[in-house]
C-alpha cells in the first residue's frame, strides 16, 4: 500500500525502479522531490514505571518536562539497575515523521538539527543513525561537542507516556546552518512547537528563519503542536507563528483545545480554517478529521451518507483534493472524518508516534502531488493549484492506517512500509 486507492497510471510517486543507489546519489536531494524537518533530536529511552514514580519526580503523565541532566542520570541509572529499560529508539516528532515518511514513500526527506559530533560505536548518536532509514539525508546536520539530547520515555501500567527530556546538544542548530537550497526545492517544511519553549534557543530562531524563507518561496510549512503542556505555555507565540507562517497543521484534541478553547473536533477545525489551509486532526478512540479548503469550482460532491454533527452535512464534499483558501475565488470550507481502522488494534501497543504516523501520510501525499506535478503538468490533475494529490477522503484512509500500525507496535517508528493490498479489506475502501 505504498499508495491506497486505484491508480490508472505510473505517475504518481514514489515510480522510480528499485535499484542500488550511491551514497552520493542520495545526498543529492535538490533535483528530487523531498520534504524537509526541523527537529531537536532526541534518543528515547523507554522505562516501564509505575503512577507512583511520576508523583516523585513531579512529572505530569503524558506531558514533555525538560529535566537537568543530573536528575535524567538519576533516572537512568536507577531503571538501569532494576533492568526497567525496555528498549533505546530514535524520538523526536520530527524526527519519527521524517522516517515514518521515507518508509512509506520510499523517497528522500531531510532532517535539520544538531548532533554530536564524535560518534563512538554504541552510543546514543551511532543508535539513533543506525535505527534511523537510509532515505533520511542526515548529511545536513549541525555537529555540536555536547552530547545527543536524551528523553527518557517512562511508561506507566496504563501505556500513557511521559517524557523527562534531557537537552544534550538538541537546540544547538543556527539559523546559518539553514541550507536554503534544501528547503526551496522541497515539498514542505515540518517543525514542531517543541521549539516555542524558548524563543532565544538558536534551533527557535532557525525555524523562524526557515519559516519566513518558505512563506518567501511559496513552499508549505507543517506546523505539530507536539503537547497540550508546549501549546498552554506558548500560546500567543504559536499563534502568533501559524498566522504568519503556517499551511497545514497537525494536532491531537487535547493539544487543539488548549489552542482554540473548544472541545468539538469539528468546530476546532472550523475555526483554525481561518488561519490555515489544512488540518490534521487525531482524536483518540473517536478517529481522525482531515479539515481543507476547496474552490467551488473544483468541490466533488461525496458518494457517502451526509452525516451532521456540530456542522451539517460536514462531509459533503470530502471528495475534493485540498487547496490553499488564497488560492480558491469561491472557497468553502471542507471537512472528513473517519473511525479508528478495523476498530483500532486489539491491544495498543505504544500511544506515542501515531500522530505522527498519519501526518507522514499526510506528507507522502504532498510531495505526490508536487511530483506529479513536475512530471505531468499538462494533466488535468493540475487544472488548478491543488495542495493535495488525494481527496480529503483518501488522506484521511492512508493516514488511519498508517496511525494504526504504530498504535499495534512497541516503536513509535514503522519498520516497514504498508501492505501494497490489505486481505481484510475490500479493493472498494481504497479506490473511491
Amino acid at each position: 500500500m505504498k499508495f491506497p486507492g486505484r491508480r490508472n497510471t505510473k505517475h504518481y510517486f514514489p515510480v522510480e525502479e528499485k535499484v542500488r543507489t550511491s551514497f552520493e546519489e542520495e545526498a543529492d536531494v535538490l533535483n528530487r522531490v523531498h520534504v524537509v524537518g526541523i527537529d531537536q533530536l532526541l534518543v528515547d529511552i523507554e522505562i516501564f514505571v509505575e503512577d507512583s514514580f511520576l508523583e516523585k519526580y513531579g512529572l505530569d503523565k503524558g506531558q514533555s518536562v525538560i529535566v537537568d541532566d543530573g536528575v535524567a542520570e538519576e533516572i537512568y541509572h536507577y531503571a538501569k539497575e532494576k533492568k526497567l529499560i525496555k528498549g533505546e529508539f530514535p524520538g523526536g516528532a520530527v524526527g519519527n515523521t521524517m522516517h515514518n515518511y521515507s518508509v512509506l514513500s520510499d523517497s528522500p526527506s531531510v532532517i535539520l538539527g544538531a548532533i554530536k559530533k564524535q560518534i563512538e560505536v554504541g552510543d546514543y548518536a551511532y543508535k539513533y543513525i543506525c535505527s534511523t532509514s537510509s532515505k533520511v539525508n542526515l548529511s545536513f546536520l549541525t555537529p555540536s561537542s555536547k552530547p545527543m539530547g536524551r528523553a527518557l520515555c517512562l511508561v506507566t501500567p496504563d501505556f500513557e507516556r511521559t517524557f523527562a527530556i534531557a537537552k544534550g546538544c538538541m537546540d544547538e542548530l543556527s539559523p546559518e546552518s539553514i541550507p536554503l537550497k534544501v528547503i526551496e526545492t522541497s515539498a514542505g517544511l515540518l517543525v514542531s512547537a517543541y521549539t516555542f519553549r524558548n524563543e532565544s534557543l538558536p534551533v527557535h530562531q532557525a525555524t523562524v528563519k526557515a519559516a519566513t524563507f518558505c512563506k518567501e518561496q511559496g513552499v508549505p510549512v507543517i506546523l505539530s503542536l507536539g503537547s497540550s503542556e508546549v501549546v498552554k505555555h506558548c500560546k500567543d507565540s504559536i499563534e502568533k507563528f501559524i498566522k504568519d507562517f503556517v499551511t497545514i497543521l497537525a494536532m491531537n484534541m487535547s493539544e487543539a483545545q488548549e489552542l482554540t478553547g473548544i472541545n468539538d473536533p469539528l468546530l476546532v477545525c472550523d475555526n483554525l480554517l481561518e488561519k490555515v489551509d489544512l488540518i490534521l486532526l487525531t482524536d483518540g478512540a473517536k478517529g481522525m478529521y482531515v479539515a481543507g479548503w476547496i474552490d467551488e469550482e473544483h468541490a466533488r460532491l461525496t458518494k457517502e451518507p451526509l452525516h451532521t454533527k456540530s456542522i451539517i452535512d460536514y462531509n459533503k464534499y470530502e471528495y475534493s483534493r485540498g487547496m490553499k483558501k488564497s488560492e480558491c475565488r469561491n472557497p468553502i470550507k471542507n471537512y472528513t472524518h473517519i473511525n479508528p481502522f478495523m476498530g483500532g488494534p486489539l491491544v495498543i501497543k505504544n500511544t506515542n508516534g501515531a500522530g505522527d504516523a498519519a501526518l507522514a501520510a499526510l506528507m507522502h501525499d504532498l510531495a505526490a502531488n508536487r511530483y506529479h506535478q513536475i512530471r505531468v503538468p499538462n494533466s488535468p490533475k493540475h487544472q488548478a493549484s491543488f495542495l493535495t494529490y488525494s481527496s480529503l477522503s483518501q488522506i484521511s484512509k492512508y493516514a488511519n492506517r498508517a496511525s494504526f500500525e504504530v498504535l499495534s507496535q512497541n516503536s513509535p517508528r514503522l519498520s516497514k512500509g504498508l501492505p501494497e493490498r490489505e486481505d481484510c479489506l475490500e479493493e472498494a475502501y481504497w479506490s473511491k
